[in-house]
């Protein structure tokens, strides 16, 4: 019999001890591997969705709130601003920016985010249309790649949305957006939004609202008169040509659910009433100088608006966060020297009952350094079973982490990527092993043969 199979002999000759040993080692093994995936998975997400914007400006308050519900879609919004009070940031002529994408945010669809945005947006995170085409008019929508995937949305597909980020039909509005694209898998926070215009949250909420009074009163005085009559003495009233055709549009909106898709191209932002209201910008800078870095200052200081770096927050964020991860890491080095200790305390016990086997094997004869390699072979076991157990939890409760991370927030994590560092964990585990063993196995090296045998009879 080979020395591995006698150490997995000795090993299994006592399954209790096996038991304990394995399982503190692999819960230290586990949750440091935990902690490995967790932070490299949420660092690639937070990193990959920073899309180079240098500054956010929003409403005032929290300023990782605005950041995470801006950028990364997982929080609530700060609050709304007026269109007249980010104007300047949406001259196409600023001195100091190269970009300025203004977003909608507040509704959903079956708690997946819409957000009323530019196309601009596309080209920031570097996301190109897989099917169809990218939204043209108010009240279309182009969808991300999970969005698609996990709801089943094809093209042509209407829908309506929801006040909120909650799948509750209490909170619908009555305006429905029809998909016309599908975003390509891009491994961005696009893949998971709804992509439609500004003016479709306006309509949504504003001048949904305003048209369903009107067209109550024009049906009870006149149930008879056709919805679509364009000489209707409501509608010519003190409107121009273009007024008219708003008007029947939003009596349309109340009559035929997919009248939204009749709205025309989009009107720049710069165009429309200052009074409407957006959520934020992502603004890009055209060259990181002296008077671009003080903008950011200059509107905290002169302005009711709020900017925010998003790399300080995210970087603030990641500094509170360690705290946490530090305090795992320690537990799960105390966690692992206990196992350490375990694996030597029973090695070290287990010598004294292998006493006269070790002098028969000596008899027999296998050399000190046999008897050395012997027992440093059985705490290595123990070392790479608990280590195999340990990665195995690890990637299973990332698996179970990934589920409801992707139904919290909707962002993919994965507890089947396998790590370099999980190599290096593997070199510690099987130090620690060998560490633990070493003592026992100098001291079953050192057998006194005479004297065993002789105690033995």
């Amino acid at each position: 019999m080979n020395l591995l199979k006698l150490s997995w002999k000795n090993l299994t000759s006592k399954p209790w001890s096996l038991l304990l040993s394995t399982v503190l080692f692999a819960l230290g093994v586990g949750l440091i591997s935990l902690l490995f995936l967790l932070e490299k998975q949420l660092q690639e997400k937070f990193e990959s969705n920073l899309a180079g914007i240098d500054l956010v400006i929003g409403a005032k308050g929290s300023p990782l709130q605005m950041i995470l519900s801006s950028m990364y879609h997982i929080d609530a919004p700060t609050g709304n601003i007026a269109l007249q009070d980010v104007r300047p940031f949406l001259n196409p002529n600023h001195p100091l920016i190269e970009t300025a994408i203004p977003l909608a945010l507040g509704d959903s669809y079956r708690t997946y985010r819409i957000v009323g945005t530019t196309h601009e947006i596309l080209d920031m995170y570097g996301v190109e249309i897989g099917e169809g085409e990218i939204w043209a008019r108010d009240m279309e929508a182009t969808i991300g790649a999970a969005v698609a995937e996990e709801l089943g949305m094809q093209i042509g597909d209407v829908f309506a949305s929801s006040h909120g980020f909650l799948d509750d039909e209490q909170f619908a509005h009555d305006h429905d957006f029809k998909v016309v694209g599908i975003l390509a898998p891009s491994g961005t926070v696009l893949d998971q939004l709804i992509l439609t215009t500004v003016q479709s949250f306006w309509h949504v909420h504003g001048h949904a609202e305003e048209a369903a009074p009107a067209v109550a009163e024009e049906q009870d005085e006149d149930h008879a008169e056709d919805d679509h009559d364009h000489g209707d003495d409501e509608h010519d009233h003190a409107e121009d040509d273009h007024s008219h055709d708003e008007g029947d549009h939003d009596h349309a909106a109340e009559t035929d659910p997919h009248a939204g898709h009749d709205h025309g191209p989009i009107v720049p932002l710069l165009e429309e009433d200052p009074e409407e209201e957006i959520t934020s910008l992502l603004i890009k800078f055209k060259a990181r100088n002296y008077q671009a870095l003080n903008m950011q200052r200059s509107i905290n200081e002169n302005t009711d608006l709020q900017a925010v770096t998003p790399a300080i927050e995210i970087n603030r964020l990641f500094s509170l966060m360690d705290a946490g991860e530090q305090a795992l890491r320690l537990l799960a080095v105390v966690i692992m020297f206990v196992s350490g200790l375990s694996i030597f305390i029973s090695l070290y016990s287990s010598l004294k009952e292998r006493k006269y086997e070790l002098a028969l094997m000596r008899v027999s004869g296998a050399s000190p350094g046999k008897l050395f390699l012997m027992i440093v072979l059985e705490g290595l076991l123990l070392a790479m079973i608990g280590y195999a157990i340990g990665i195995a939890l690890s990637h299973i409760g990332m698996e179970l982490v990934a589920g409801i991370m992707k139904s919290s927030y909707r962002y993919s994590f994965s507890g089947f990527e396998f790590l370099q560092k999980e190599l290096y964990l593997l070199a510690g585990a099987l130090a620690i092993g060998f560490l633990a063993a070493v003592l026992p196995a100098v001291q079953a090296s050192r057998t006194d043969i005479a004297e065993t045998l002789t105690e033995g009879r």
